[in-house]
C-alpha cells in the first residue's frame, strides 16, 4: 500500500460526513506504519471500542469506511474465520463489522457487514508478521502473493457493496 497522509485519510471516507471524518481518531502510530506490509490501513478507535475504520486503495483513490463492531461475540472455544484474509481465530479474534452504505442508501439506514479480524491486522497475519495466539494456523498451499490477491479481491467486493 502507498503511504497516505492524514488529510487524505480523512478526505477518503465515503460513508460518513466530513465533520465525522474530521473528528474520528486516527491511529497513533501513523508516522511509523510499515506501509509495504499493508494491503489496507485498518484500526480501532481507542476511545470507542465499537468503532473501527479502514482505508484501502480502490480504483484511482483511497476509500475510507467507518465501521461499527457488533456487541457480543463467539464463545471462547468457537473458532471463527475472517472473511477478508481467511485467518481463523478463537476468543473474539473475529468481529462482525457493519458499514453504513455510501450516499442515499446509507442515509436511508442501509448497511453491509463482514466478519473480519477484530484488530484489522489481516495483512500482517498473511505475511506472518503477526501471530495468532491460542490458535493453530490452518495450513494452505497458497503462497503469500496469492493470499494477498485473495485478500484484495475480498476487500474490493466489500468496498463495492459499501459504495454501490
Amino acid at each position: 500500500m502507498r503511504p497516505i497522509a492524514e488529510g487524505d485519510i480523512r478526505a477518503s471516507f465515503v460513508n460518513c460526513s466530513k465533520g465525522e471524518a474530521k473528528r474520528l481518531a486516527l491511529p497513533r502510530d501513523l508516522t511509523t506504519v510499515s506501509w509495504d506490509d499493508l494491503d489496507f490501513l485498518g484500526w480501532q478507535d481507542g476511545a470507542a471500542p465499537d468503532r473501527a475504520y479502514l482505508v484501502a486503495e480502490f480504483g484511482a483513490a483511497p476509500v475510507g469506511v467507518a465501521l461499527r463492531r457488533a456487541a457480543g461475540g463467539a464463545g471462547r472455544m468457537r473458532r471463527t474465520m475472517c472473511s477478508l484474509c481467511l485467518t481463523t481465530h478463537t476468543a473474539g479474534g473475529v468481529s462482525l463489522l457493519t458499514a453504513r452504505r455510501a450516499g442515499k442508501a446509507g442515509q436511508q439506514g442501509n448497511s453491509v457487514g463482514l466478519y473480519a479480524c477484530s484488530d484489522l491486522a489481516c495483512s500482517l497475519y498473511l505475511r506472518g508478521k503477526k501471530e495468532i495466539w491460542a490458535a493453530s494456523r490452518l495450513q494452505e498451499s497458497l503462497g503469500v502473493p496469492e493470499k494477498v490477491d485473495r485478500l484484495v479481491t475480498n476487500l474490493t467486493g466489500f468496498l463495492r457493496r459499501v459504495t454501490a
